[in-house]
């Protein structure tokens, strides 16, 4: 009878997608059943991200095959050490938990084609004397948030296009189209609208299409792929006619994100507004085209799907900054700083307004820097039927959390003594008493001149007095 009965690896998902980014934790368990005490060489947990690219081309009678590969992190947690003893593990379940920290650079989002991919994996092996590596391993999907000026992608584009109409027809086209913006999350819809000025003699047809383009390199070759994934058309223009056309455009839900920080592969969109017209070269227009995850465009808004979706504010006033355990309850994230008061230590953007915690997580880009877990064999009693273990020890990084002084006049926002009291966000600006020769000064009896008559100033009013004296 075998002693090993059950080998799992299971994690936590951080959202509805089961996706994870720069900088995120994976956590998760490692659950090993055994129906017998079994001998352990060692049990660990890893995690990985590779990017490979492989094609082959033939040349007469030779083959000759493209390939490359780049890996991007590593880590690796021993949950049971090696040593040069085993360690013997009672009979019955034993859970033990682990925890990663992404590393916070810029790496490439999950991607599977026809000749490359972008996988990270989430893999456990057990080790036995005399016996084959046991491994179980789960693919988790990453999602790449290194789009830098995320703000400049949310404006319009616009684009023209002149063309002299072919052999078979005179005249010329004019033609101008815009899409609402650049980049998109999965599920989205662009909207695209084009101003037709048909000057020839022909008919035309407006369309529109979203083409996936896919760049394969290895070494000094490359692989070039694309796909349509959508084509759209409108009405007819007829000769020596005007006309508006407005496609709504939707992004396939399940649709891969685009990748442009992958040295052998590449993934990008575009936008083609073109004109078809028979028996000449069709006039067209090009818009790039980026989807990235909802999350940059959603903020911390759970996700959506279906119709509501696409009314959802896409584009943010301000950037998306997660919560932060450093602002204060009632004040605004993006409140102007209060003015400062000569002599109040408590007032002024010192208060308000301090360094806050980058918004992507930290984490370690350096696996060497991991340390091992400090535990070794752990010591099971023999009627124990589900074990725990604790898992290994992660170095997180933890601001440092202000410190206040408060006043003893301040009002504090909440009464409740479990709950932590805060310095009201308005503090009141302090008192300010004249000097004793201000105060003993008489101010009117530094001129000669008596004051002016009452009933020069306001002649009106003086005689409606008289007249009600009579």
């Amino acid at each position: 009878m075998p002693a090993v009965k059950g080998f799992s690896i299971v994690y936590n998902a951080l959202n509805e997608d089961r996706t994870f980014s720069e900088g995120d934790t994976l956590s998760g368990k490692v659950t090993l059943a055994l129906q017998k005490p079994a001998a352990v060489q060692s049990l660990f947990v890893k995690v990985k991200g590779d990017a490979q690219v492989r094609w082959t081309t033939r040349s007469g009678n030779h083959n000759h095959t493209h390939s490359s590969h780049r890996r991007y992190f590593k880590l690796k947690h021993f949950l049971i050490v090696e040593s040069a003893n085993e360690t013997v593990l009672s009979q019955g379940n034993h859970v033990y938990d682990f925890s990663f920290t992404l590393p916070s650079t810029s790496m490439p989002s999950s991607f599977k084609g026809s000749y490359g991919s972008v996988v990270y994996r989430l893999e456990a092996k057990l080790a036995r004397s005399w016996r084959v590596d046991q491994t179980v391993e789960k693919e988790i999907y990453f999602c790449s948030k290194s789009f830098p000026h995320l703000q400049t992608l949310m404006s319009q584009q616009i684009g023209v296009a002149d063309k002299e109409v072919g052999i078979f027809s005179s005249g010329n086209v004019h033609m101008e189209a815009t899409v609402d913006r650049t980049a998109y999350a999965p599920g989205q819809t662009a909207m695209i609208v084009a101003k037709i000025n048909n000057s020839s003699s022909s008919d035309m047809i407006p369309k529109v299409r979203l083409t996936q383009a896919i760049v394969y390199t290895a070494s000094s070759s490359t692989k070039h792929e694309s796909k349509n994934i959508h084509k759209v058309a409108g009405q007819s223009v007829q000769p020596h006619s005007e006309k508006e056309v407005s496609w709504a455009l939707k992004i396939p839900t399940n649709q891969e994100l685009s990748i442009r920080n992958c040295d052998v592969i590449s993934v990008e969109y575009y936008l083609k507004v073109y004109l078809d017209i028979s028996f000449a070269f069709d006039p067209e227009i090009k818009f790039p085209v980026i989807v990235i995850p909802s999350t940059l465009i959603f903020g911390s808004q759970p996700s959506v799907s279906g119709p509501n979706r696409d009314f959802l504010p896409s584009a943010p006033s301000v950037p998306y900054y997660p919560a932060s355990p450093h602002r204060y309850p009632a004040a605004q994230a993006y409140s102007a700083p209060p003015p400062s008061y000569p002599g109040n230590p408590y007032a002024g953007p010192s208060l308000m307004h301090r360094n806050q915690p980058a918004p992507m997580a930290w984490g370690y880009s350096n696996p060497g820097s991991q340390p091992s877990s400090s535990y070794g064999s752990p010591c099971l009693p023999s009627s124990s039927s589900h074990i725990l273990h604790p898992p290994p020890n992660v170095p997180s990084f933890q601001p440092p959390s202000p410190t206040f002084h408060p006043r003893p006049s301040a009002q504090m926002t909440h009464s409740d003594p479990a709950t932590p009291q805060l310095l009201d966000t308005a503090p009141s600006a302090p008192a300010y008493e004249l000097p004793s020769y201000l105060m003993n000064t008489n101010f009117l009896s530094q001129s000669d001149e008596p004051p002016p008559a009452y009933s020069v100033i306001f002649p009106s009013s003086a005689n409606e007095e008289s007249n009600e004296a009579k």
